[in-house]
């Protein structure tokens, strides 16, 4: 009878230890456009597999999902992030704002978005990490300087983290597109493997230093 009963015991204790160990794991989801989705490359390539398999060989509990569109815009993100956050999510990495630098449209409107995205997910207690992008100078120093101001004002406003642009991620001195075209993809604008794997070095202690202040 005690022997039944120190198993049933056992079996409780487990299940318990076995719950909690699935509520400290710290489940992050990565909201952008293709460059999140991976566009281009092999399954387990992408920026989200190969920051996965980078977070996991550093003994790190954190669990990368994958809410990368491509194509998807400032807007297109805003729209997609309240069935993003599952009731899992304890932190949000948001990369947006390449495809709006594509299609001209005022950094007013990304500004918008962008930070109604990370103002919603801090104010459900979520830990935001912001990668900006850099705009490029055809546009004109106004729009330039608009642009690039955004993201690290967003991130003051609301007790965000942010990284340096997503590209000087990769090659961080780099002051032409030749210099990171070993990187790149045939198309210019998405990074190869290896291009993906130098962002993970740089992005990679980002996050882990985001996940040390989720509760």
């Amino acid at each position: 009878m005690f022997r039944n009963i120190t198993l049933a015991t056992a079996s409780v204790t487990l299940l318990s230890l076995t719950s909690v160990a699935a509520q400290a794991e710290t489940t992050v989801v990565a909201l952008g456009d293709s460059l999140t989705a991976g566009y281009g490359l092999p399954e387990g390539e992408g920026l989200v597999p190969q920051l996965q398999d980078w977070l996991t060989a550093q003994g790190s509990d954190i669990r990368l999902v994958n809410a990368g569109v491509s194509g998807d815009t400032s807007a297109g993100g805003l729209s997609r992030l309240d069935w993003s956050l599952t009731p899992e999510t304890d932190a949000l990495i948001v990369t947006l704002g390449g495809n709006d630098l594509l299609r001209g449209i005022q950094p007013s409107e990304t500004r918008s978005n962008i930070d109604t995205i990370v103002k919603q997910a801090t104010g459900r207690g979520l830990k935001v990490l912001i990668v900006p992008m850099e705009a490029p100078g055809n546009f004109g120093p106004d729009y330039k300087a608009d642009f690039d101001a955004l993201y690290p004002e967003i991130a003051q406003a609301h007790g965000a983290a942010i990284t340096r642009p997503f590209f000087r991620l990769l090659a961080p001195d780099a002051t032409d597109p030749g210099q990171i075209a070993q990187f790149m993809q045939p198309d210019g604008l998405h990074p190869n493997r290896d291009g993906v794997a130098r962002v993970v070095e740089n992005l990679g202690p980002a996050l882990l230093d985001l996940a040390r202040q989720t509760p």
